[in-house]
């Protein structure tokens, strides 16, 4: 048998306002049952791919299929897609079930299909019995839950969210996040979710997409997004880094200078390139308080505490370095504002990549 044909591809996909390109030659295979996110800062493209991807925007080149269909010039009602937004879009002079029940009604579905589609979208969502309240009487997380089983009634073939849970406190964001992906695997549903939140994309998704000035940078899972960042920007927009500008300083490109640290290290791969970064994640930096030779060594600036972790910032001459360390209940933080200190770090977890393209 040969591999399952993905639900949705998008083929050098681009959106022209004018002179101005949104997104630019896109190119994505999303597989069915799958949660994939597009992440990226304000006016990367994302939302704007996704609003392609149901029919609202329309495409200036390329092709957009959904389970084996060419959707590129169908109107959004043929697409038999659910979507969320971060608004809601709920009717509030309706009730939860009328608003659950709109798009059925609207495909104008037989009237038992409608009572069953209703009941069974509103028990995934664990709210059958508000069916009968006012959506205008439930709390926020209750209203998100509502547009979520408005949008799986009508059983659609993919469920697009913008940024659904934008508008919501921390708490909530962070109970709903995983409610939804609790939602997902229970439905089997193909989620395409939208969010500038590097949490909630590293905590929810089987695969990310970062979206930078139009194009993907990288797609892979949050692991390989978080560990292998394969861009500068991926580098420094999916948590933090301490970002270094390398050289190579030998012919087998396996030892690198790092010349505003005045250091060398051991590459932690072979580097043809003359000039690469060396991206360093804060938690892979190590501290020590004993004074060595010819070590790398700063001053902390900064220190922040956050319960179960503390944040340093680190002066190296003009350079500064982020390095986080865990604290344990009862125990003082390892170091403080003002301690000098050596630093270091496993040459083999740090990555490289490209410099900046200009």
């Amino acid at each position: 048998m040969g591999e399952e044909k993905p639900i949705l591809e998008v083929s050098g996909v681009t959106k022209a306002y004018g002179a101005a390109l949104a997104v630019r030659g896109v190119d994505l295979a999303v597989r069915r049952g799958e949660f994939l996110t597009l992440l990226g800062p304000s006016g990367c493209g994302k939302t704007t791919l996704l609003r392609m991807i149901a029919g609202f925007e329309t495409v200036t080149g390329g092709s957009i299929r959904i389970a084996d269909r060419d959707a590129t010039r169908l109107p959004p009602y043929r697409r038999n897609l659910g979507m969320v937004f971060q608004n809601l879009a709920l009717f509030p002079h309706l009730t939860v079930g009328e608003n659950v029940a709109f798009g059925l009604k609207v495909k104008r579905a037989p009237q038992s299909e409608i009572e069953q589609g209703v009941r069974r979208a509103l028990e995934l969502v664990e709210l059958g019995h508000l069916k009968d309240r006012a959506v205008h009487q439930l709390s926020g997380g209750q209203r998100q839950r509502v547009a979520l089983a408005r949008a799986l009634a009508i059983g659609p073939s993919l469920l697009l969210l913008d940024e659904p849970l934008g508008a919501l406190d921390l708490k909530l964001r962070r109970q709903l996040q995983i409610e939804l992906k609790q939602l997902q695997r229970r439905v089997g549903t193909t989620f395409i979710f939208v969010t500038h939140d590097q949490e909630e994309a590293l905590g929810m998704s089987d695969r990310i997409a970062v979206m930078n000035q139009g194009r993907i940078e990288q797609l892979g899972t949050a692991k390989e997004i978080y560990d292998t960042p394969a861009t500068a920007f991926v580098a420094r927009f999916v948590g933090d880094n301490n970002l270094f500008e390398a050289q190579r300083n030998d012919g087998a490109g396996r030892a690198i200078r790092l010349p505003r640290l005045g250091i060398v290290r051991t590459a932690p791969r072979a580097m043809p390139e003359a000039q690469a970064l060396l991206a360093v994640r804060p938690e892979n930096i190590v501290l020590r308080r004993a004074p060595a030779d010819g070590a790398l060594s700063g001053d902390i600036v900064e220190d922040t505490y956050s319960g179960a972790s503390v944040r340093y910032s680190i002066a190296v001459g003009t350079e500064h370095l982020v390095a986080t360390m865990p604290c344990r209940v009862g125990e003082a933080p390892p170091f403080a504002k003002g301690d000098r200190v050596v630093i270091d770090w496993d040459d083999a977890r740090s990555v490289l990549t490209p410099m900046d393209q200009t």
